[in-house]
């Protein structure tokens, strides 16, 4: 067992606040050492230390400033091209009080790098291995949707410098891109009602913001690229959500709390409440009315973020969203994101 603390034989002259400044202490914070190491009876309480022979010293002190600057340490401060591992396995469950649940797993390959000429991060983005309960999906629109999505992968997107993410890097060549892949899907799906879903496909990717917008509030984009101060804060806050996908962000109060769970890596866990007065119909229809509702929604979201604390990588990301109604369950999201 590895000892902290030092017994120190108190010299004539010797005070509780002349030792402690030898340490970089206060005499306050001497004290509360000592009796938190000695015997019951040999609990000091006065500055004075006549007919004190010991006292309990610790080997390496720290201060609350260097402690605090420590954890800081310990978190990504910033974003970097390793933050992001190369590829992570996704579970996601949906479930709603009026249909079964659902089972989704996929695999997301990431690569970051920085535009020399703008200094700007880009996000290398591509999504593969799609399955629904297990199997890969046999429905024709299901199939068709996915296929769409692939024609058009790998996406690139610019992230600020906080890990947020602001537009695409190359929109035109999205879309380009889908159009000459269309032939190809047309040729293996066919009929009117495939036709149509392309049709209604390729105008949704040609609206530049529309498709961001159905990036930015699935809840593996928000939970896969958190902002990087959110790891450095230690006070609540409020933060905006989207609980489901293409509504609107709702506010939140955020708490958050940091532990290490092994020695080579922390965990940071936010935990939200919603505070805005809106209703569950106004959150899953995706149209905020303008009065404050009179029974208003509640809602909780979690993320939970497990950093490498040498270099800053994120190893797994889980966040779960619940959204009710005077107790009952409307709407409940969670997904696990784990590296490799």
């Amino acid at each position: 067992m590895e000892i902290d603390f030092l017994q120190y034989q108190v010299r004539n002259g010797d005070t509780l606040t002349s030792i402690a400044s030898r340490l970089g202490m206060t005499g306050e914070e001497l004290k509360l050492f000592h009796n938190s190491h000695c015997q019951k009876m040999d609990k000091v309480w006065f500055e004075n230390l006549n007919q004190v022979k010991h006292i309990f010293v610790p080997t390496d002190f720290k201060t609350k400033e260097q402690k605090e600057q420590e954890r800081k340490n310990t978190l990504p401060n910033q974003l970097s091209d390793s933050f992001f591992a190369k590829t992570y396995t996704v579970n996601e469950t949906f479930e709603n009080s009026f249909e079964s649940s659902v089972n989704i797993n996929y695999i997301i390959e990431l690569t970051l790098r920085k535009n020399k000429n703008t200094g700007q991060h880009i996000l290398n983005y591509l999504q593969k291995g799609f399955k629904s309960n297990g199997d890969t999906s046999d429905d024709k629109v299901s199939s068709l949707s996915i296929a769409c999505m692939q024609s058009i992968m790998p996406l690139e997107f610019i992230l600020n410098e906080q890990g947020k993410i602001t537009g695409f890097e190359n929109h035109k060549r999205i879309t380009d891109t889908f159009s000459k892949q269309r032939k190809e899907l047309e040729e293996f799906y066919i009929g009117e009602v495939s036709q149509h879903y392309m049709d209604t496909f390729e105008r949704s990717i040609n609206d530049e913001m529309f498709l961001l917008k159905q990036f930015q509030s699935t809840l593996l984009f928000q939970t896969l690229f958190p902002r990087i101060d959110w790891f450095q804060k230690k006070t609540k806050w409020k933060e905006s959500f989207y609980f489901v996908q293409n509504s609107f962000p709702v506010p939140c109060e955020i708490t958050i709390e940091q532990e290490n769970i092994e020695e080579d890596s922390v965990s940071t866990i936010l935990n939200g409440k919603i505070i805005e007065l809106c209703t569950p119909q106004e959150i899953m229809r995706g149209i905020q009315l303008q009065e404050s509702a009179s029974e208003p929604a509640s809602g909780t979201i979690v993320l939970e973020y497990t950093t490498h604390i040498k270099n800053k990588n994120l190893l797994q990301a889980k966040a779960s969203v619940l959204l009710g109604h005077e107790e009952e369950f409307i709407h409940q999201h969670h997904i696990n994101i784990t590296q490799g």
